[in-house]
């Protein structure tokens, strides 16, 4: 038992957990409106999106978080904006933003003296860095998150399910996205310090989406995914640990490898469910036979 518990008696691999939690937690509520209305793709561009922000508050000199904020709230007001441009697509408007963003963010980046460590750092984060701020902070976003997701529950359900339906109840529709934006750009620029830019789109997106073969409601997905990404977390620190692997990557990889778990169970237990069920059909016609 030593070689589970021990890892977890160090502080910074305390604070690691902590605060890596504290984003499981976040983005299950966040990642739960996200794969059911089919935005991962809004998502991964938002990730990126975030790196122009982030690299102009490294070479100034103030808190990422704030660059990171800046940056994908621009982001997201650039995909709202260009959505409505009826010559281009939604994919290709949000391409086309993917791709700018990410290349001056890179462009930005490489007039530092330490570029390479600035854009790893940026990317792929470094949990085990992770301070009492950040979890403070991480803390905060997510009690906001809750509390927003709770008030907007109905409005997010109904443009979900049926937006022509959203319309008619007067549930603001294009105010719930907006709202649904500005709460992936939070969950996004509060957590990238932890996982990184790229590996917080994997905790955004694998524990939800392994938890729908198993809930019922939209809260279930939520309570599900959050417990998912917390053993995410706790297994790829130890894997990590004991591996000498890099920490975030390992608990986006975990995460990842929970989903496909999650997706041959809930095949077998399907397939295993039609075939108890057609065996007293079958039964029955064979006696009539």
């Amino acid at each position: 038992m030593h070689w589970l518990l021990d890892p977890f008696t160090i502080s910074f691999v305390q604070r690691a957990a902590l605060g890596g939690f504290a984003v499981a937690l976040l983005c299950a509520i966040v990642g739960t409106w996200v794969v059911l209305r089919g935005m991962a793709f809004i998502g991964d561009a938002m990730s990126h999106g975030m790196l122009p922000g982030i690299a102009i508050a490294v070479l100034l000199g103030i808190n990422p978080v704030i660059g990171a904020a800046v940056s994908a709230s621009a982001m997201a007001f650039g995909i709202s904006a260009m959505s409505r441009q009826r010559r281009l697509s939604h994919d290709t408007s949000i391409g086309l933003l993917f791709v700018g963003m990410l290349a001056a963010g890179v462009i930005i980046i490489s007039r530092s003296r330490s570029f390479a460590v600035d854009l790893t750092g940026i990317l792929f984060g470094d949990v085990l860095a992770v301070t009492w701020p950040d979890i403070w902070l991480l803390c905060g976003v997510l009690v906001g998150t809750a509390v927003i997701a709770t008030v907007f529950h109905r409005p997010f359900a109904a443009l979900t399910f049926d937006a022509r339906k959203a319309v008619t109840l007067g549930m603001r529709p294009g105010l719930a996205t907006t709202v649904l934006l500005l709460l992936v750009t939070a969950a996004m620029a509060s957590s990238f310090q932890v996982v990184g830019t790229l590996l917080v789109f994997g905790l955004l997106i694998a524990p939800p989406a392994a938890a729908l073969p198993w809930a019922k409601s939209i809260p279930a997905i939520m309570a599900i995914a959050a417990v998912l990404g917390c053993v995410a977390v706790a297994a790829g620190l130890l894997i990590s640990w004991h591996a000498r692997t890099a920490a975030g990557a390992t608990i986006a990889a975990t995460a990842v490898a929970l989903f496909f778990a999650s997706s041959i169970l809930a095949s077998s237990v399907h397939a295993s469910g039609t075939a108890q069920a057609a065996r007293p059909f079958l039964h029955r016609k064979a006696l009539s036979a």
